[in-house]
């Protein structure tokens, strides 16, 4: 596939999701990224503002499989990744797949389970499989895990650990629809209409082989020295930062790396550019600091403090 169509594909992709959607362009440009990239979307925002709706139309769209777990305080390992039972006629035991086993699962509301079933998705975004009773289970090859939460402030909500928050390649955060946004989205939605992405009118334009030669081309894209030692630059500055506890991590860097080169093959270009860079490093780092409590009394988040480390840092010509 050449880079122009996969820029074509991706334009009809985002108008496809947008006769469901109102507005989230930029939520459906990292969507595609991370999937091109190999990585993971964790989407942060208040209730009522599309996240589920939305992972449900791009799987739709992207003709992937999909498979949905609705997290709450007492969901168990086991009911995501299935288990063992015992099957009498056999005399043997049989895996129950559990529906972790897709390509694209949508975690809803990740935040409403305690940290040990979060868990257990931890080998499964790293390395695409599962273990359960010793036996490795492999997992789609295109598995990608689309996370939504609620703001930590609110009641019966646990944070991500670390661990788990360096695995996604983005956190995204929602914010509310603008005042054309929000009719729109009334005027369509408020007369009961379900909310299946199939009653939008929704086609699959983008699956199987058209996917895998769509990855092939963001395979080529070229990462120039200079942008590596950009990117690095970036990154090991946020562990030197007195804004931040904890820095980013070396994964951070090579998922930033890869993500850039998703974000410039879907804009048309074989290479990365600085801007490219500049526009992801915020999703890709955001998550992946740690603000010290001086720069939490003076106020300030991580998206203004990786805003300053942009600045001060030199952009590659």
């Amino acid at each position: 596939m050449q880079l122009a169509e996969l820029r074509n594909l991706a334009g009809v992709v985002r108008a496809e999701i947008g006769k469901a959607v109102v507005g989230q362009a930029d939520s459906v440009n990292l969507m595609l990224t991370a999937l091109f990239a190999g990585g993971h979307v964790l989407l942060e925002g208040p209730p009522g503002t599309a996240k589920t709706l939305l992972a449900q139309c791009f799987a739709y769209t992207m003709d992937l499989d999909f498979g949905r777990v609705q997290f709450t305080p007492d969901l168990m390992p086991g009911d995501i990744l299935g288990s063992n039972l015992f099957n009498f006629q056999t005399s043997a035991f049989t895996l129950t797949k559990g529906p972790i086993f897709c390509d694209v699962l949508l975690a809803d509301e990740i935040n409403r389970t305690p940290p040990k079933t979060q868990a257990a998705l931890l080998e499964a975004m790293q390395e695409r499989g599962v273990t359960l009773d010793g036996t490795r289970h492999a997992l789609s090859p295109r598995f990608t895990v689309i996370a939504t939460q609620n703001p930590i402030e609110q009641q019966g909500a646990y944070p991500l650990p670390e661990a788990q928050l360096d695995r996604f390649l983005f956190k995204h955060v929602l914010s509310y629809p603008s005042v054309e946004e929000e009719r729109r989205i009334v005027a369509s939605t408020g007369g009961g209409r379900t909310l299946e992405p199939a009653a939008y009118g929704l086609n699959k334009v983008l699956g199987g082989a058209a996917l895998e030669a769509a990855i092939a081309a963001v395979a080529q894209t070229r990462v120039s020295t200079e942008i590596v030692n950009y990117i690095v630059e970036i990154v090991r500055s946020t562990r030197a930062n007195s804004a931040f506890e904890l820095g980013a991590s070396p994964r951070a860097a090579s998922m930033l790396a890869a993500g850039c080169r998703a974000w410039a093959a879907l804009d048309g270009r074989d290479y990365v550019i600085p801007d490219d860079v500049k526009a992801l490093a915020a999703p890709a780092l955001r998550h992946r600091v740690l603000l010290s409590p001086a720069a939490e009394v003076e106020g300030r988040t991580a998206d203004t403090a990786l805003a300053a480390i942009l600045q001060q840092i030199e952009a590659p010509r």
